[in-house]
């Protein structure tokens, strides 16, 4: 039985593994000028693929490409156009600047046929080529520009505090620690939501329990910790 994937069954599927409701999901928006009949193309290979499911588990739902930072930009493109091939969009704040060039180049490396899942994504390029030494750097230089801004521990003597504590156990499981003054006060409830989403994601897909969170972190004291320590507008 083959899996059917289409953007808006995504979005769905991703609705009911949260507990949430979608109203008329709908294929997202594209950039001005975004491949959009490659994005149809790689979801049928997705559809076609008896891999299909193992390609869904690699990387949550967690952005549209509308969503993305300066969605219009040629480096907004290049992700649109190579990620979707293999996995979901990934958000550009997944990792620090100091990473994306490595996860680039290793990407890259499989989307050649090389290494863990190489013979797979080189399958799901179908005809769109491994991007050039000029596109991979253009496409750096995207992520980077938009990753994630690391916390200055010199600056938040409170990391030490049990309300500290609990943001760095909980943000240190996927990512660098995120500096509080990314987001304003407003802002964070939302933002520390959306990590939790994604948290229940990878421990839903996961088949072994072994790996999954434990114990529940308490997301009310990290909000206080972030918010305390967020910027103000």
């Amino acid at each position: 039985m083959k899996l059917r994937f289409s953007w808006s069954m995504a979005t769905a599927a991703a609705a009911f593994l949260l507990g949430t409701q979608v109203a008329g999901a709908a294929a997202p928006s594209l950039p001005a000028g975004a491949p959009e009949k490659e994005i149809a193309k790689a979801a049928y290979r997705w559809q076609q693929s008896p891999q299909g499911a193992l390609l869904e588990r690699i990387l949550p739902p967690a952005v549209e490409p509308k969503q993305l930072p300066e969605p219009r930009s040629e480096g907004a493109r290049l992700m649109i156009n190579h990620c979707v091939r293999c996995h979901y969009l990934p958000n550009p704040a997944m990792h620090d600047a100091a990473r994306w060039e490595t996860v680039v180049k290793r990407m890259v490396w499989r989307m050649e046929g090389a290494g863990h899942l190489g013979t797979l994504m080189q399958e799901m390029m179908a005809d769109t080529k491994a991007p050039s030494a000029a596109v991979q750097t253009t496409l750096i230089r995207y992520l980077q520009k938009h990753a994630q801004q690391e916390i200055d521990p010199r600056q938040h003597l409170d990391l030490k505090s049990p309300q500290g504590e609990l943001f760095v156990t909980a943000c240190s499981q996927c990512h660098v620690l995120p500096d509080p003054k990314r987001y304003t006060a407003r802002e964070w409830p939302r933002v520390v939501e959306r990590m939790q989403q994604n948290q229940t994601w990878v421990d839903r897909v996961k088949e072994n329990t072994a790996l999954r969170t434990s114990p529940e972190i308490n997301s009310a004291e990290i909000i206080r910790f972030l918010q305390r320590n967020s910027r103000a507008r």
